[in-house]
């Protein structure tokens, strides 16, 4: 079976969480490493797509996770672009370090992939390439061919 650009994508984002988390890391370095991450993603699309933008994906992101980690359902009311990283934050970090992970990566994957629903797979990736951690062998193969 082919290696899709969706898996490459998908497994950046684990590696990119896994590596900003450290070793052995507990929930509470699993959120913190998922709000420099989203500070990061926030930071490359919000010129592009707006603030309204990211957080219009970033809201619906959350409910779609919510489906599979029901704890990650946060009220519409307390939805507001500036305190959701923190009340993710706040969710991810009261959990066990396994449900954390799962829950974050889960969360930006859901992210990354409605954004390439709505600007394309190519923008997606010119637009959060830089945020994701390469793989040594990743950057090996381009570098050869």
């Amino acid at each position: 079976m082919a290696i899709t650009d969706r898996d490459l994508c998908r497994e950046a984002i684990r590696r990119t969480l896994r590596h900003r988390a450290g070793d052995s890391p507990d929930a509470l370095a699993i959120a913190k490493a998922t709000s420099e991450t989203w500070l990061l993603m926030s930071a490359q699309l919000t010129p592009v797509i707006g603030g309204n933008g990211v957080e219009a994906i970033l809201k619906r992101s959350v409910h779609l996770t919510s489906v599979v980690f029901p704890w990650m359902t946060i009220p519409d009311a307390q939805m507001d672009i500036d305190s959701l990283p923190v009340r993710i934050n706040a969710l991810l970090a009261g959990r066990e370090p396994v449900a954390a992970a799962q829950a974050s990566s889960s969360l930006l994957i859901t992210f990354t992939e409605l954004l390439a629903t709505l600007i394309g797979n190519s923008l997606t990736r010119r637009l959060l390439d830089p945020v994701w951690i390469t793989a040594p062998d990743v950057v090996e193969q381009e570098k050869t061919s």
